[in-house]
Formats: structure tokens, sequence, C-alpha cells
């Protein structure tokens, strides 16, 4: 770069954090096209009011000019009562309708700021579940926070203000051409200063800006991170090194808001200037032309009056430009999840029964890593198969590929005939669900946490789900019944209520197959031994496939799948298996001492 540079340390590095990706300029120009066609009528309603205000705004120096032409000719009526009284007039149209653009520009910067976040929210939902898994909460909460905090002032100013200035500038330049034909060309002197100093700042600023919103992606990451593993940091001892890594993501990122503010500190001045140079060019061209007699007294007023008004909307255009480009930054980000092929699927495909297969199926999150290599698997329906291994061994990402979460990159994953990543999502998860330690309540009331899994559930049906994983006891006690607030400001529920919640959930979408993921294994003993009797009831006569990190769970399973360094490496019933003398006997004594 020229001029001042980012500090020594590696600035692009922050530019690697985002895991979404960020808008292509072609999405970006879509949907800003998209946008404007929705409110389009609030467009043209604004660019009229505004029109009118700045042709009202006109009036001023046109009768100013008018008088001083009068003046300049010894004229003997000077008409100064009509003048004053169409002055006021003016003055009068004037403010009523910049009130009026400041209010059509509000109501409309408000109303694309909400179809924005509606969009964002609805897309995000619908992306494949993975690909949100694999985010991570840094650059998620960096969108859905900081972006959006970003465009709300631009939506709501710059995107209006932006049309009223280019309207506004280009008015004054038709008035000018009008009252005053030879100083018209007279403004363009200034041009060549301010296209120069334009493109040297637009040139850096979209890059620098991306740059910044990347930054500050990276610093929420390691908060984040830092807080949700708070216990392990303490217990390994890492404050210091967390410490070190936040400084230094913080360090980047504010070394990126310096040079964006030097970028600006550049052009604020060479616009500042600009103002200078149109004015003093109006004036001593136009002085020249008066002495040559070629234009009026009265008209280089005029001219230099509507010369110096140019100064507010070419202020406006520029100011409000700078502020899109750090919207535009912001924009690319939240529409860069228009860029992920939606798990929409197609269709036409449908499962014909519920046997799971998956033929083989090579996966990493990686590219040139797998984690799962030539992974062929059949699982009938009604079966309860577990996966186990030792840790590492790719259990969890292949318990994930048969729930539909990922889509593997070689090979095949069916349920019933039907590949499970050419389904629709909402087909998937109306067949299979994955039920692992996490376990989220919304805020809102028992009822809404329940209707989640399927809308049209009537209160029996509620009562029934919570009565099928035995939470119907404590719910009933509930002061509110099921229109008691729970979550964050309401009832605090136990871990475990909060997982019989979850299940309750699972027992309304009534899917035929179930991956578990130790649903239980975060809990003390006594609130898994409870739990794990109501999720006997969730499983009975549903396709299971269980990933046991504690081997009692294998033990009662049908079928044993051992996974070792991405491969299974042992298939058949527990009692096989500990005949057979491989891996799961050895994981078995281990275990069992």
């Amino acid at each position: 770069m020229i001029g001042v540079a980012p500090p020594a340390y590696d600035p692009a590095a922050p530019t690697t954090a985002n895991t979404l990706p960020v808008g292509a300029p072609a999405t970006v120009r879509a949907y800003v096209a998209e946008l404007f066609q929705r409110h389009r009528r609030a467009f043209l309603l604004l660019i009229t009011v505004n029109t009118v205000a700045v042709v009202a705004s006109m009036a001023g120096p046109y009768l100013l000019g008018s008088v001083v032409e009068r003046v300049s000719d010894h004229a003997r009526e000077l008409h100064l009562e009509l003048t004053a009284a169409l002055f006021v007039a003016a003055l009068v149209v004037q403010a009523v309708f910049v009130r009026e653009v400041r209010l059509r520009g509000a109501m409309l910067g408000e109303r694309m700021l909400a179809d924005l976040r509606e969009d964002f929210l609805v897309r995000s939902v619908g992306l494949p579940p993975g690909v949100l898994e694999r985010a991570g909460t840094g650059d998620l909460l960096s969108r859905i926070t900081t972006d959006i905090d970003r465009l709300a002032n631009a939506m709501r100013e710059a995107v209006p203000q932006l049309a009223i200035g280019v309207v506004w500038a280009a008015l004054l330049l038709g008035g000018l051409t009008v009252t005053a034909p030879p100083l018209a060309p007279a403004v363009l002197v200034a041009v060549p200063l301010l296209v120069v100093g334009c493109r040297w700042y637009f040139k850096r600023a979209p890059s620098a800006y991306r740059s910044e919103a990347a930054g500050y992606a990276a610093v929420a990451a390691v908060l984040a991170e830092t807080v949700d593993a708070g216990r392990t940091v303490e217990a390994h001892r890492l404050g210091e090194r967390r410490i070190e890594l936040s400084d230094r993501r913080v360090k980047e990122w504010t070394a990126w808001e310096r040079y964006t503010l030097w970028l600006r500190s550049v052009l604020f001045p060479v616009i500042n200037f600009t103002h200078v140079t149109v004015l003093c060019s109006v004036l001593m061209i136009g002085g020249v032309f008066v002495l040559q007699g070629w234009i009026g007294v009265g008209q280089l007023t005029t001219g230099a009056l509507i010369a110096q008004m140019l100064v507010d909307p070419v202020g406006l255009i520029l100011r409000w430009y700078d502020e899109l480009q750090v919207a535009q930054v912001s924009l690319a980000r939240l529409v860069g999840v228009r860029d992920i092929e939606p798990a929409a699927g197609d269709p036409a495909v449908a499962p014909d029964g519920r046997d799971v297969h998956a033929d083989r199926v090579h996966f990493g999150y990686r590219a040139g890593v797998d984690v799962l290599r030539k992974v062929s698997l059949e699982v009938a329906p009604g079966t309860r198969l577990a996966l186990v291994g030792p840790s590492g061994a790719g259990k969890s990402t292949l318990g994930r590929l048969l729930a539909g979460i990922y889509a593997p990159r070689e090979g095949r994953i069916t349920l019933g005939g039907a590949e499970l990543a050419n389904m629709p999502a909402e087909d998937v998860r109306s067949h299979v669900a994955l039920v692992n330690q996490e376990h989220h309540v919304f805020v809102g009331s028992l009822r809404d946490n329940l209707l989640l899994a399927r809308t049209s559930a009537d209160d029996a049906e509620l009562w029934a789900a919570l009565d099928a994983v035995d939470a119907d006891g404590w719910a009933r006690a509930l002061d509110d019944g099921l229109d008691t607030e729970v979550g964050s400001g309401g009832l605090a529920l136990t871990p475990a209520q909060a997982q019989q919640i979850a299940l309750a959930r699972l027992v309304l979408a009534d899917p035929h197959t179930l991956v578990l993921d130790e649903a239980t294994s975060l809990l003390d003993p006594r609130a898994a031994r409870h739990l794990e009797r109501s999720l006997a009831r969730v499983l009975d006569g549903r396709t299971v496939v269980a990933i046991a990190h504690r081997l009692h769970t294998a033990h009662d399973a049908d079928v044993i799948a051992v996974v070792e360094n991405g491969r299974i490496s042992e298939l058949g019933s527990h009692d096989q298996l500990v005949a057979a003398e491989g891996a799961y006997a050895a994981l078995w004594r281990s275990w069992h001492g």
C-alpha cells in the first residue's frame, strides 16, 4: 500500500477467520436490486418529495440574483415586497418537503433494515446444519450483531441520504445550467481533483474494511471460545496463552481500524479543498465573464450561491458513500449465506422404507484430510446399532453423516434407497433426528418450546409427549402449566428437565430413526439413570444409532460397529465381538475390568 501501511505483524491473519462465506459482488448487487424492487414505490416517493424540496431551495438564489441584476441595471422598481413574499413561500415549501424527505427516508430505511434482518434469519435457519456447526460462534455472532449494527445506520440513513444527495446535486447543476449557462463548466474545474482523491481512497477502502470486519470476527471468536471453555482454560492453566492470543487478535483488529481512519483523514481534506476550488473557480471565471459582458451580475450571484449550495450534496454523497463502504462489507457478510447451496434437495426424492445404508463413504472437514474412509454399513429398521472406538476415531462424525447433518465427500448414504444428501432438509428431519449432549431451552413458554417440533399439536398431545418422557409430573406442578415462561429470564430448568423437553420434542416430531451421541453423559448419575428410563420409552420401536462413549450402552445393542482410524474394523453383536478377541474385546476388558 502507498502511504501508511498496517503494522509489521501479519495484518491479513484476521481475514482467514471466516467460515461462512462473504458474498460475491454479483450476490450483493442482486440482493440490493431485489431490495430496490421491493421498495420501488417508496424510493420514487422519496425522490419526488426531495425534488420539490431542492427546487424550492433554489428559489432563494434565483430571487436574490434577480434583485442584484435589477440594482445593477439601476431599475426604479425593485419589487422587494413581492420578492420577499416569494422567498418566504419558497422557504415554507422547502421546510415542509424537507420534513417529508427525512420522514420518508427514515421509513424506507427501517423497512429495508427489517427485510434484511428477516432475510438473513430465514436464510440462516435454512442452511444445512453442518455448515452452521462448522462456522463456529465467533463469526456467526459477529454477523448477527456487529454487521447488523453497522448496516442499521446505513439502511436508516446512508441509502436514503445517498439518493437524496444524488438528486440534490443533479438538480443544482441543472439549475446552474439554466440560470447561468456559461458558469456550468466552471464547476468541472474541481472534478479531476475529486476523482483522483476518491479513486485513491476507494481503491483501498473496501479491502481494508473487509479486513477490519474479519479482524473483529477473530476477536469475537477468541473471546467466545475462551468464555465457553473457561473451566478447561483454568484447569490446564491456559489463561496466559488465551490472553496473549486475545491481545494479538485485538491488536490486529485495531491496526485495521487505525488504517481505515487514516484513509478517511486523507479523503476529507481533499473533499474540503474541492469545495473551495469550485467556489473560487465560479467566482473568478464568472468575474471575467461579467467584465466581458457575457453574463450579468445577477447571474454571477445566482451561480455563486448555487455553487456554494453544491457543497452540501457533494459532501452528503461522499460521506454516505464512505459509510456504504463499511456497510457493503457487512452486507456482503450477511448475504454471503446466499452463496451456500441450501439443503433443499430434490422434492422428487422420497425414501421407500426405513433402512439406512452407507456405501464406501469418505468424509473430511478439511480438503485432503479424510476423517472417514471407505465406510460401509447397513442398519435394518428397528435395529439398535452402537458405534464404539477410541476418541477421535470418527464415531461422532459417522453419526452425523447417518443423521444427514453432513454430506459425504465420496460414496452415498441412503434412507430407504433415497440419498440423504439429495433430500430436502425438512424431509430428512422428519425421518431422522440427532440427539446429543447439547439441549437448548428457548425463551418463551413451555408450550412454545414443545410446538417447535410440531406446530399443529394440541395441548393433549403436548401433555402426552411430556408424559412419554416422564416429565409431566414437574410440568403439571408449575403454576401456569404449559404457559409457564422458561429459558433466560423465566423459570430456570435443571439440565435433566431441559433434556426431557428435548426428548418430548422428539416424541412430537416422531422420527423413525434416532442418532444418539451420549445424550445423558453430562448429567449426574441419578439424573442420568432417570433420564435413560425416559429415553427408553422414546426409543421403543425406532431404529437407533448410538455413539457409545461408555460401553454399557454398546452391551445392550443388537449390532456393534468398532470405528478405528476412520474405518469400521469390526461388526457384530457383543458376544460375537468379545469371542473374536479383537479391538472390541480389548476395550470391553479395559472398561469392565
